[in-house]
């Protein structure tokens, strides 16, 4: 588990961090999702004692991290933005080397490298120098490494970056297989992978965590009152003199796209109170052949400039 409150980290008059606090429990895997310098590589590094906060304090396995850093640092996997890697090495010497520094030796440390390799696809790369690495291959193990000792909580610092889509796929596939046991936080700026592997994510922007949720919470949040779809087999000026009469009498908007053969037109209410019902019965009405009639929600991408771009525009005002 990993519990954060009120954790601020300044560099004399620039604030990295303001006020962070939340939690992530066993079995879940937490998403920090922020443009970058937001404050994500700071909040990560706070919780693997690599920094001193200026305040604020935190837990992690249970353990505090200012007062017990050596047993954080023992129950936490990290892999930091850029992974620690000796270019010497082969990939074999370096896990071999960390498993040791993490106190595993014997079976244990064989039963563990074996675990990696495969789960990080190393096996190919095994006996390789790990300076003439790919940048995929090099982020593979450095997420070994971080897995190696077994920990309870794994803590990735933008861990599929620089890998390409395949190599995504099983990044995603490995973070969800290993999460029931464990308490995982990754960092993120890229909304495709807080959405595909988060349970719950938490934006952070200009140091300032602005929002924590679902990805549904976070979409319902924004969302205010309900949109539509509507596409029908009509002429496009039909449907908006019908949807004008509509809007006389019920608080819509809309804009109409003209499709071939068909028109379509997203409808906005801020209450939504009987507006799928009147719309349906617009339908009826008109005997229009429908072709999609359906209620949308906000996206991620649209919640997250919501919850980001209010305060670069107070910024630059």
């Amino acid at each position: 588990m990993v519990e954060a409150d009120g954790l601020c980290m300044s560099y004399g008059p620039v604030v990295a961090l303001a006020d962070a606090s939340f939690k992530a429990k066993k079995g879940e895997v937490l998403g920090l999702l922020g443009p970058n310098g937001a404050g994500k590589t700071t909040t990560m590094k706070i919780l693997t004692t690599q920094i001193v906060p200026t305040a604020g304090q935190a837990k992690v396995a249970g353990f505090d991290i200012l007062k017990e850093a050596i047993e954080v640092r023992r129950r936490v996997g990290y892999l930091p933005e850029t992974p620690p890697l000796y270019p010497e090495m082969e990939v074999a010497e370096y896990l071999d080397f960390v498993g040791k520094a993490r106190g595993l030796d014997g079976a244990a440390l064989k039963q563990r490298v074996d675990y990696v390799v495969h789960a990080c696809g190393l096996r190919t790369v095994y006996r390789t120098p790990v300076g003439t690495l790919s940048r995929g291959y090099g982020q593979r193990t450095g997420l070994a490494q971080a897995l190696i000792h077994d920990p309870e909580v794994l803590i990735l610092d933008e861990p599929t970056s620089g890998l390409d889509p395949i190599q995504i796929m099983g990044i995603r596939e490995l973070i969800r297989a290993i999460a029931k046991d464990k308490t995982i936080l990754f960092s993120t700026h890229i909304l495709q992978e807080a959405q595909a592997i988060s349970d719950r994510i938490v934006i952070i922007t200009e140091g300032n965590i602005v929002a924590d949720g679902t990805v549904e919470e976070l979409e319902a949040k924004v969302s205010r009152g309900q949109r539509f779809s509507l596409t029908v087999k009509t002429a496009a000026s039909d449907l908006k003199n019908a949807l004008t009469g509509l809007k006389s009498r019920a608080d819509i908007d809309f804009n109409i796209t003209e499709l071939s053969g068909y028109s379509k037109a997203m409808i906005e209410t801020s209450s939504g109170t009987g507006i799928w019902e009147q719309l349906t019965e617009l339908i009826h009405t008109n005997k229009w052949p429908v072709k999609e009639f359906t209620r949308k929600r906000a996206s991620l991408e649209e919640a997250f400039r919501y919850y980001v771009k209010p305060r670069t525009k107070e910024k630059a005002a």
